[in-house]
């Protein structure tokens, strides 16, 4: 078994999908053992670092990478499978924002009212728990949830030479900010150039459907991915598969039209691996899957589009990559 452990520097975190040399290159069939940094590259650690004074934009969201994958081309397909994301400290935190966020005045939607106040809130991460716990501001009210650690932001370098910012999720990835990204499920995304130029960060504690106040528990993560390359094999979006499903995302403005894509791009796989024409699996997909929100926050907003693989005969997606890469991940762990 290949194993590649990789720590960034401060220095070496990147800002954006795109318009960056590899940090390292690494072939398929290869573990990958990963630091990333927090969305705000770990300068907010107490409830009196406000964002907007010890951060500075738009070095905000660090990702680890970029990764060459050796013989990754265009119309392939990367497989990344996520062995274990861990958080990497004991604590973490999420904020507001005076215009981000869903239920606050942005600069795209602009209305005459004042704006949230910018707050911290600090978590405990307890690992052995498996919790963070919850303290409110304003009172001493504290809970504790249950840990549920995902990767807020994966992607791959767009076509055409194209640099975009690592808050920006599309058809090349990005910051999808959907809990279904969690370990033991593996991600599929498109090679729009040669390597792939792969990169991960935007760690979560745990985070609610949508991101809804446009921060997540954000963390620091230990993560270990598998990777493997599908040749010719094309993904026009981010795919994801679990053990029980199959799932599509979308990322545009407005929010239908994310939905559309997801819903759209999974009817058509679930089309391709059943052969089913595409009115009877539009049928199928329409009473059988689910549609779990990503982010409603960011450039552009997140869906996904979800439906058990027991309803498809427990199709063999991407050529069984997932039931490799998770066999590959449990030999690791062993």
């Amino acid at each position: 078994m290949n194993v590649v452990s990789y720590r960034p520097s401060p220095q070496d975190l990147s800002y954006t999908f795109g318009g960056r040399s590899a940090v390292g290159k690494v072939r398929p069939g290869t573990i990958l053992e990963l630091y990333t940094e927090d969305c705000f590259g770990g300068r907010v650690r107490t409830v009196d670092d406000l964002p907007s004074q010890v951060c500075e934009f738009p070095y905000l969201n660090p990702v680890t990478g970029p990764f060459h994958v050796e013989g990754a081309e265009p119309g392939d397909t990367l497989a990344l499978h996520f062995v274990k994301i861990t958080p990497a400290r004991d604590w973490a935190v999420s904020t507001t924002f005076p215009h981000f966020g869903a239920l606050t005045s942005t600069h795209t939607t602009a209305t005459l009212q004042p704006p949230l106040e910018e707050r911290v809130w600090r978590y405990d991460i307890d690992l052995d728990a498996g919790v963070a716990v919850y303290h409110a501001r304003n009172s001493d009210f504290s809970v504790a949830l249950p840990l549920d650690p995902m990767h807020g932001t994966v992607g791959v370098a767009p076509a055409a030479n194209e640099a975009r910012m690592t808050i920006t999720p599309d058809a090349h990835g990005g910051n999808m900010d959907t809990p279904e990204l969690r370990a033991g499920v593996t991600v599929y995304l498109g090679v729009n150039v040669e390597g792939g130029m792969f990169s991960i960060g935007d760690g979560h504690g745990l985070q609610g459907h949508g991101e809804v106040c446009g921060t997540a528990v954000e963390s620091a993560m230990n993560t270990v991915v598998a990777v493997e390359l599908i040749k010719g094999v094309a993904t026009p979006w981010p795919r994801l598969e679990d053990d029980l499903h199959l799932m599509s995302t979308g990322s545009a403005r407005p929010l239908e039209d994310a939905y559309r894509i997801s819903q759209h791009d999974l009817v058509t796989w679930t089309s391709e691996l059943t052969g089913l024409d595409t009115l009877d699996a539009y049928q199928l997909v329409s009473q059988a899957g689910q549609a779990p929100v990503g982010n409603v926050c960011d450039t552009n907003y997140t869906m996904v589009a979800k439906l058990p693989k027991a309803y498809l005969g427990r199709p063999a997606a991407y050529e069984s990559a997932h039931a490799r890469l998770r066999a590959l991940g449990s030999q690791y762990t062993s």
